[in-house]
């Protein structure tokens, strides 16, 4: 007897990351959770987790300097005069800076599991210019000789790109095609934005849970539901009146029900799920709930850079390296993100790293002082070192301290 999943095999739907010829796939085949909403990209930027770590991945992935060297004697020197350097780092098209580029780039990746741009290239095959595309305009094809071209619809017309004219960044997935994060997060998203309908729902009316009017006499029915109607702005939180409580009424206000609770609970462990998706501390999204600035955030931050920026980035350069440079260019250049550049904030640690860099012989003084933008000193192009870690075979060659003269007041 087939199985469904043999079946599905026959057909090339065995799962999202099963090679198949043809237009691929990145969506999940099997719902985990049957009728949960597609809240969309516009849907899911509405969720303020969503935004958050987006937006921290983005503009930190941005904000880094994207350097094109040369090699030369097994030396990197900065390739400032080469059209690379100018497309990676100073600009990649005529209507975008090099910051708006790669957030737009990673904004297409991390919610729809791949980031598109069309490359210009010029004489030689050198690239000129790189234009992002949106994921949900592009399908992949892969023909039967293995290679791959990509349809871009915008409207009614098609422009069909050359692999080689398309600089791609993946995902997770099989290696052809990345998948697409909102689409397998989306119970996870549904989940979140059905908490914030009920929170805004349950705060819509001026705030205020429901009360209770008590009164010492009983009442009959029409005149419980005269006094339900003359009062229902103590309850539904209207602000544009002051009510007066006559014949010893007093009014109660009940506090917030278990399930309302439960509500707020749903929400805050909502932000803990969905900054697990994006692989962005909660902490660095501002989820209150989560460890403060100031208590153990450098490590967190130090760790966020190693295991979630920094995979980010050789993912980006070993795609530039394949798809937008040129076979001469490869065996010449290399391209570079520079980490440094995350320490500017932080001045203590960035002075620590130059004077151990300069004590250890490793940059010399103008070296440091260059990357401070301060101008060279006369006498700081020379490496040095401390003296105390001189060779075993140079103790004795290394002239003494010379000892400071006796304190005349000692004597």
């Amino acid at each position: 007897m087939l199985s469904i999943k043999s079946v599905m095999s026959w057909f090339g739907l065995g799962s999202a990351i099963s090679d198949r010829a043809g237009e691929q796939i990145n969506l999940p085949l099997t719902p985990l959770v049957s009728g949960t909403s597609n809240v969309g990209v516009d849907g899911a930027l509405q969720i303020a987790a969503v935004w958050a770590c987006v937006d921290r991945r983005a503009t930190t992935i941005a904000s880094l300097p994207f350097f094109a060297y040369h090699q030369r004697d097994g030396q990197k020197v900065l390739a400032r005069e080469t059209l690379l350097f100018s497309l990676l780092h100073d600009s990649p098209n005529s209507r975008m800076t090099p910051f708006e580029f790669w957030r737009a780039m990673i904004l297409n990746h991390d919610l729809r599991g791949n980031a598109y741009a069309r490359i210009d290239r010029g004489r030689g095959g050198e690239a000129i210019a790189m234009w992002p595309l949106s994921a949900d305009q592009v399908t992949e094809t892969v023909l039967s000789d293995g290679s791959i071209v990509y349809n871009y619809r915008v409207g009614s017309d098609v422009a069909v790109i050359a692999q080689e004219n398309m600089l791609v960044l993946k995902n997770l997935g099989n290696g052809t095609t990345g998948l697409s994060k909102l689409e397998f997060m989306r119970s996870s998203v549904d989940e979140q934005a059905k908490a914030q309908q009920s929170a805004a729902t349950m705060f819509g009316n001026g705030g205020k849970p429901t009360g209770v009017l008590m009164i010492d006499n009983v009442l009959s029915k029409d005149k419980r539901d005269q006094v339900r109607e003359s009062f229902s702005g103590l309850a539904e939180g209207s602000t544009s009146r002051l009510m007066v409580l006559e014949a010893k009424m007093k009014y109660q206000q009940i506090s917030l029900t278990p399930e309302q609770l439960q509500i707020m609970q749903a929400r805050n462990y909502g932000v803990e799920e969905i900054s697990r998706w994006f692989d962005v501390p909660p902490v660095l999204i501002h989820a209150s709930t989560q460890t403060t600035w100031g208590s153990g955030i450098e490590q967190i931050v130090d760790g966020y850079h190693k295991l979630s920026v920094r995979p980010m980035l050789v993912n980006i350069e070993q795609a530039v390296r394949k798809r937008v440079m040129t076979p001469s260019q490869r065996a010449k250049m290399s391209i570079e993100f520079s980490l440094d550049a995350l320490l500017r904030g932080n001045a203590p640690q960035r002075f620590e790293l130059y004077a151990k860099a300069v004590q250890n012989g490793v940059m010399t003084r103008n070296e440091a002082r260059q990357l401070e933008n301060l101008p060279p000193d006369p006498s700081g192009s020379a490496l040095t070192a401390q003296t105390n870690l001189a060779p075993l075979d140079m103790l004795g060659k290394v002239p003494a301290t010379s000892a400071p003269p006796p304190d005349p007041i000692l004597q």
